[in-house]
C-alpha cells in the first residue's frame, strides 16, 4: 500500500519513487526514474522528469515543469508557474536533448511565482528569488535577488526575512556576518 497520496487524474511512472506522506494533486505527470522525497507537495498540473530529483519537505506549486537535469534539494519552495529551462539555445528543428544543462536548487531556497530560472545555474541554499525575476547566473546562499536579469539586492535569513543593516533576523534574532561578499550564520 502506498504511503503517499496521488490524485486519480495524475500519472506516476512505474519506475519513479515517491516518499512517505507526499501529496501529488490533480493533473500531475511524473515521468520515468524521477524521485520525490518525503512530505513533499506537488500542486495541480506539475510535470516532473524524466530523471528529476525533488527532495523532502518541498512545495512545488501549481503549473511548474521540472525537466531532466533539474535537482531540487530538501525544503525548497517553487512558487506558482515558475519556469525552468533545460537548453540554452533551443530550436524546434534541432534535437538538443543531449545538451540539457544541470540546474541545482539548494536546501531551503525559495523561488517566487512566475520567476524564470535559465538552465545551468545553481540557486544557493536559503536564497530567495523574487516573483517574476529572471535568473541567468548562480545565486549565492542567503541572497535575495530580483529583476530582469535578477540581481542581488540584499540578504535573507534562513527564516525567509530580509536582513537589516546589522544582519540580524527580526523573526528569530539569529545573527549573520558578511565575509568576502558571502553571508554566513554566526
Amino acid at each position: 500500500m502506498n504511503k503517499y497520496y496521488i490524485h486519480p487524474t495524475s500519472i506516476l511512472s512505474d519506475d519513479s519513487e515517491v516518499g512517505d506522506n507526499s501529496k501529488i494533486w490533480q493533473f500531475c505527470h511524473i515521468f520515468g526514474k524521477s524521485i520525490i522525497g518525503k512530505n513533499s507537495i506537488l500542486g495541480q498540473n506539475v510535470m516532473v522528469g524524466p530523471n528529476v530529483t525533488i527532495g523532502s519537505n518541498c512545495k512545488i506549486q501549481n503549473n511548474v515543469s521540472l525537466y531532466k537535469g533539474i535537482k531540487i534539494e530538501n525544503n525548497v519552495f517553487c512558487g506558482p508557474s515558475c519556469v525552468f529551462t533545460n537548453v540554452k539555445t533551443p530550436r524546434a528543428f534541432i534535437d538538443r536533448s543531449n545538451e540539457f544543462s544541470e540546474t541545482i536548487v539548494r536546501e531551503g531556497a525559495s523561488i517566487g511565482a512566475n520567476a524564470t530560472i535559465v538552465c545551468g545555474v545553481e540557486i544557493g541554499e536559503y536564497s530567495m528569488i523574487a516573483a517574476g525575476a529572471v535568473v541567468t547566473k548562480n545565486v549565492k546562499p542567503f541572497s535575495l535577488v530580483m529583476g530582469l536579469p535578477a540581481k542581488h539586492i540584499g540578504w535573507i535569513s534562513k527564516a525567509g526575512e530580509r536582513l537589516d543593516k546589522n544582519l540580524t533576523c527580526y523573526r528569530t534574532g539569529k545573527k549573520y556576518e558578511e565575509r568576502e561578499e558571502n553571508l554566513y550564520e554566526i
